[in-house]
């Protein structure tokens, strides 16, 4: 996880007095620090942990600072589907897509299962009730993108709020929920899958997009939003099919046709 740029600087800071014939290697250290500084405090981080047995792949976004874009269809009208159709839009504006993942549950024709608002325009209305699957495994969720800020909601309190967002997808289940995991999770259960989602600080900064690179429970991959990620709301994207665009790291998954895909544009 991205470490405070104040902390590399106390390394420096904290550092011996070094005689006057090594100049060069004090200003040499402060450029290293300042590179480090830099990099742990940029809008976007990518990383591989492991946790609790796990693998994950991690892409952590400072919402206040990074352009988090929700993206289904072009300007033809025709669906996305992969991220190098959307990385070849970008590039003709003149802009890269940084990191991207897929962004909730569809039909067959690609079309979102609840909720979905791209740039002000609502495509499809909030499901608040229950149904088949995972998206209808009661309590699910809707990530709200607004000015600044990303926040995970549970559906029936975003009804309730109804937050003014510029864009949004629901997904379900809401993987932690207020800080707890979603009540239907059993720490024993045998559903392993490739899974993906994202969760969401208080103050609606830090939004962390997690991919697992083994097969996990949902469980499992609640914990690691509550209890390593340290985060309040999780949302639940989808299974098998998840993807991930990870140039950070090398890393660009192809397969079928994708519904909506939620990236990072620079």
């Amino acid at each position: 996880m991205i470490r405070p740029a104040l902390a590399v600087l106390a390394t420096l800071w904290a550092a011996p007095t070094l005689g006057a014939d090594s100049g060069s290697d004090v200003v040499a250290t402060a450029q290293i620090t300042e590179e480090q500084a830099a990099a742990e405090t940029a809008p976007l981080q990518c990383e591989d942990i492991a946790y609790d047995g796990n693998r994950y792949t991690l892409c952590e976004v400072d919402a206040s600072r990074a352009q988090l874009r929700l993206f289904l269809h072009d300007e033809q009208g025709q669906v996305y589907g992969h991220f190098s159709r959307i990385e070849e839009a970008l590039a003709a504006e003149g802009k890269a897509l940084a990191f991207a993942t897929n962004a909730g549950m569809y039909h067959a024709d690609r079309a979102p299962v609840g909720l979905y608002v791209e740039d002000g325009k609502q495509e499809m209305r909030l499901v608040t009730n229950a149904g088949p699957g995972n998206f209808g495994l009661l309590p699910n969720g809707v990530l709200c993108l607004r000015e600044g800020r990303a926040d995970v909601f549970e559906s029936l309190a975003f009804r309730d709020a109804a937050p003014r967002c510029t864009s949004a997808t629901q997904s379900g289940p809401m993987l932690v929920i207020d800080g707890a995991l979603h009540p239907r999770f059993l720490p024993d259960s045998t559903s392993y899958y490739i899974r993906n989602g994202v969760g969401t600080s208080a103050d609606g900064r830090r939004a962390v997009f997690a991919i697992s690179r083994n097969a996990v429970t949902f469980h499992q991959f609640g914990s690691l939003f509550r209890d390593y990620l340290k985060l309040p709301n999780a949302l639940y994207f989808d299974g098998n099919i998840s993807r991930l665009h990870a140039p950070q790291i090398g890393r660009s998954d192809a397969g079928f046709m994708m519904g909506p895909v939620i990236g990072v544009v620079e």
